[in-house]
């Protein structure tokens, strides 16, 4: 594999149509493209009609979001080539008028299907009609493109779970995504809800049954236009670009870091010897630019697979970034915490139980209890059911070991340029983790939990505080036990 042009030469000229533009992945490839491709045409981003709030409102609110803030100081001019256009992946022909259509079939060069529900737990009708759905009526609207150079559908590495390793080729799913469909569309709800755990067998849940099946829809459109299937593993803050440490929700790991940050996740069930898979957002975005790129140059009629993975590469155990965690956590603290964050991991799925009863559920039924003597609504013990629950849902990531074969995503590097490396990063290597993580429990800080910088000296009082507090407590449950202790020992050796 060789480039025989650069990556933003490619680009130029060229009109981008992005479905998921205003989630955490799509923000960060607008974000990306604008900056680092200047000469690109348009870049056509469906979003779906929001209430009191006409086209360009919604371009403003999406824009004043503070990963452009460095374009809106340098480039300002570069956001006349944003063009929404009014959609939805729910609605029939992706609710997009005729005359958007049809500008789009005319105009359209590359597309990048973002668009898809991250929740583990969602209904099956629903994943279905929003994974694979409207992943169908994106190829639908694709295959009447009569410029398409590269269709690059974003999947998940986790799309079969069951394996223990995954190479970047396709693994057709026991059913027939059309089947899967056609079902989940004249069935009632409660005969589905019956159904769903062992029709998505052996996937953990719908989620992972989902992306499976829609990357075999995907391919069965492999004859018509050029597809990419970009599978990233767990995609975490930003590296560098725009923002180091720039976050905006709280799914995945980093829900786990301001939870424990918080006081509020004091146990998890977890092996802490094996190794996470996570690749940075910037990295990620990266990767499936450059895999657009490389499928717009081969011209083959096969579908690419590439595996967005770290894949033991500078590796990093839940362990030790748990340590790195707790290391920065006291420089960098949260201002509103529910106790000192001193939680620790548990590959004993009793010691867990354990832990939790004590360390979650106790303490929640003890606030709880003083809240209502003091007259106020309790709160504490709906916190922590909900925390556990996501904590059980998350466990099956967090106590199993994957590999996922990337090679074909670690040969794009090498294909490249020195500036087109540097431009388009993707290595891996590149990453020191305790400078990553001091950086992401900052951005989570600043960008989740809407912590100014400011705050942080009152944050490291209260963190201060906070520990004298459980040590006192810690002492206090354990002098009893000593002194019991004592005098058992007196008893009998005396």
């Amino acid at each position: 594999m060789s480039a025989s042009i650069g990556v933003s030469e490619y680009y130029a000229d060229k009109s981008i149509f992005i479905t998921g533009a205003t989630g955490f992945m799509g923000k960060v490839l607008v974000e990306k493209l604008l900056r680092s491709c200047p000469d690109i045409s348009r870049i056509y981003l469906l979003m779906r009609p929001k209430k009191g709030q006409n086209i360009e409102q919604r371009l403003d609110d999406f824009i004043n979001c503070r990963i452009f803030d460095k374009l809106q100081v340098n480039s300002p001019k570069c956001f006349k080539k944003l063009h929404l256009i009014a959609g939805d992946v729910l609605k029939e022909d992706l609710g997009i008028s005729i005359e958007d259509w049809d500008l789009l079939q005319k105009e359209v060069n590359i597309v990048f299907h973002c668009a898809a529900c991250v929740r583990f737990d969602m209904f099956i009708k629903d994943a279905v009609d929003l994974n694979m759905v409207g992943t169908l009526r994106a190829l639908k609207l694709a295959e009447g493109m009569k410029n398409l150079e590269a269709f690059v559908h974003v999947s998940t590495a986790y799309c079969r779970c069951e394996l223990e390793s995954l190479d970047e080729k396709l693994y057709p799913f026991k059913h027939d995504p059309h089947k899967v469909m056609d079902m989940v569309e004249w069935m009632d709800h409660n005969t589905l809800a019956r159904l769903e755990k062992e029709l998505i067998h052996p996937q953990p849940n719908t989620y992972a049954y989902t992306k499976s099946l829609t990357e075999d829809l995907v391919a069965q459109y492999a004859h018509k236009f050029p597809i990419a299937i970009a599978r990233p593993s767990i995609v975490t803050a930003a590296y560098k670009e725009p923002l180091p440490g720039w976050i905006d929700n709280l799914n995945g790991p980093t829900g786990l870091m301001v939870g424990a940050g918080k006081g509020v996740i004091r146990t998890m069930q977890c092996n802490q010897d094996y190794n996470v898979d996570v690749l940075p957002v910037d990295m990620t975005i990266n990767g499936c630019i450059l895999l657009a790129y490389f499928r717009a140059l081969d011209k083959s009629k096969e579908v690419r697979v590439c595996n967005l993975t770290q894949s033991g590469v500078n590796p990093i155990t839940w362990g030790e970034a748990l340590e790195l965690g707790r290391y920065h956590v006291k420089d960098y603290p949260f201002s509103i915490c529910l106790w000192y964050p001193n939680g620790g991991l548990k590959s004993n799925r009793v010691h867990h139980e354990l832990a939790l009863f004590f360390t979650h559920l106790v303490p929640a039924y003890l606030i709880d209890f003083l809240a209502i003597l003091m007259g106020r609504k309790p709160f504490m013990v709906k916190i922590q059911k909900r925390v556990s629950y996501g904590l059980g849902v998350l466990q099956y990531y967090t106590t199993k070991q994957w590999h996922f074969n990337n090679d074909y995503f670690r040969s794009m590097g090498k294909a490249l340029s020195a500036h087109d490396n540097e431009v388009f990063f993707t290595d891996i290597n590149l990453l020191n983790w305790s400078d990553y993580i001091k950086d992401y429990i900052k951005g989570a800080r600043e960008f989740c939990c809407k912590e100014d910088p400011s705050t942080l000296p009152q944050a490291r009082r209260l963190h201060k505080q906070l520990y004298y507090l459980d040590l006192f407590v810690k002492l206090l449950f354990l002098l009893p036990l000593v002194y019991c202790l004592y005098t058992y020992l007196v008893k009998l050796f005396l």
